[in-house]
């Protein structure tokens, strides 16, 4: 049997373990491990096996992803989350629909601390749309909007799906960061537009709130504050190079704990609750992570990647109507797959393939990002969407997805934005030291 013969048999035996609901990670890697130990020997396989396994998990670099877990964590049992929301809400409430802006708004500034897409909408969800429903929202409106915005998460940074894609291919997570912001602000103004053309059309999905006056807002700042001043520490940090996004996750931890500690609202329950959760999700994206690093050294060693990419370069299109291709694999795989192991599975076939097309890895670690966000909200999986439903369970799942589908018209329309003007993730790239 060939190489590339027994590394897409390999490939249709992962798929059908993805489907047996394996967790990924175990799949990945023990389908990388069965393979390599055929191709080569077993003593080989397991070599690599404990070489990968400690090669991660002893990483400086993804050190820098349970600090910003744990800095999310902290800022939800320390209520920074509601405070954010009561404070967009005070701004934006006595608008039509203004309690989905809100939730919009909270949903990004969360996201700039917390970076993680399933977190910021089960924390969203918590917050929100009890307080939609008690206002008259259509809860396909509130559901759909806290499940999409929830998708942030992953964009804003610090986000964990650039980290990974930073280490794997050796990009600088720094200008990563930099890079997602003004998609990340460019995309929460059309979520924003959104609701307000849905609104417009059907006044009766979302009543406005009571107005508040000048005092009522100048006040409500204060409720951001603590966010911004994090935001610009870790941010402001990197790009201007005083600090590497390590020691930025680990200062903006520490400031986060340290703003729990002087408001008092960190309880000790709370603390050991975020330690916990953090330890869940750390060891969940390291064990993903290290099966996606054994898996690629089984696609490596079949050539697979190498022939596909050099296939892709070769084909009589331009480079964009491949992008194209690369692209709608994406869309198509993401909503089968969850959005860190579509990347991991991914990135070793087709950045080899952007490379030779000579597209900026910077710029296409963005638009990827922003296709798993599609997927995160797309059925089958759609994770935010079950995220959502495990919250407000009194809500159809069917009619949570109707609700999701506008703004996923939002996502498209940010994607197709990004490829024809790429210096909307460039710019603040570019700028940095």
């Amino acid at each position: 049997m060939s190489l590339s013969t027994t590394g897409i048999i390999g490939i249709i035996i992962l798929i059908v373990l993805l489907y047996s609901k394996m967790p990924v990670g175990f799949a990945m890697g023990f389908l990388g491990l069965i393979g390599f130990s055929y191709v080569v020997n077993i003593d080989a396989g397991l070599n690599l096996l404990a070489r990968d396994v400690w090669d991660v998990f002893s990483s400086y670099n993804l050190t820098v992803i349970p600090l910003f877990v744990f800095m999310g964590q902290i800022a939800f049992h320390a209520g920074i989350s509601r405070r954010l929301y009561d404070s967009a809400y005070v701004l934006l409430g006595h608008r039509r629909g203004g309690l989905a802006m809100t939730t919009v708004g909270a949903c990004a500034a969360f996201s700039a601390i917390c970076g993680s897409t399933n977190a910021t909408a089960a924390t969203m969800a918590t917050v929100a749309l009890p307080e939609m429903k008690r206002h008259g929202y259509d809860m396909g409106l509130a559901t759909g909007t806290v499940a999409a915005a929830g998708s942030l998460g992953i964009l804003i940074p610090p986000s964990v799906i650039f980290i990974v894609y930073g280490i794997l291919t050796e990009q600088s997570i720094g200008k990563l960061f930099a890079a997602g912001i003004l998609p990340g602000i460019l995309l929460c103004f059309l979520f924003l537009l959104t609701i307000h053309l849905r609104v417009m059309k059907n006044p009766s999905l979302a009543p406005p709130g009571p107005k508040s006056n000048i005092r009522e807002k100048f006040r409500s700042f204060a409720g951001i504050l603590e966010t911004l001043l994090l935001f610009a520490l870790v941010m402001g940090g990197i790009f201007f190079g005083l600090f590497t996004p390590t020691e930025a996750a680990a200062i903006g931890a520490f400031m986060t704990l340290l703003i729990a500690i002087i408001r008092r609202q960190l309880h000790w329950k709370g603390f050991i609750q975020s330690l916990a959760d953090t330890t869940k999700i750390s060891c969940m994206i390291m064990v993903i992570v290290t099966g996606a690093v054994i898996f690629g050294h089984f696609m490596a060693i079949t050539r697979i990647p190498y022939i596909l990419a050099d296939y892709v370069s070769s084909l009589p299109l331009p480079p964009h109507a491949i992008i194209g291709v690369i692209i709608f694999v994406y869309l198509i795989g993401g909503c089968f797959m969850d959005a860190l192991a579509m990347i991991m599975l991914t990135i070793p076939i087709f950045f080899p393939v952007v490379q030779t097309l000579g597209f900026d890895p910077i710029w296409f670690g963005v638009v990827i990002v922003l296709i798993t966000e599609m997927g995160v909200i797309t059925p089958p999986v759609g994770i935010n969407v079950y995220v959502v439903y495990g919250v407000a369970r009194d809500v159809p799942l069917e009619k949570i997805f109707r609700g999701v589908f506008p703004m996923l018209i939002s996502l498209i329309v940010c994607n197709l934005l990004l490829i024809l003007f790429p210096q909307i993730a460039l710019w603040l790239p570019s700028l940095m030291r």
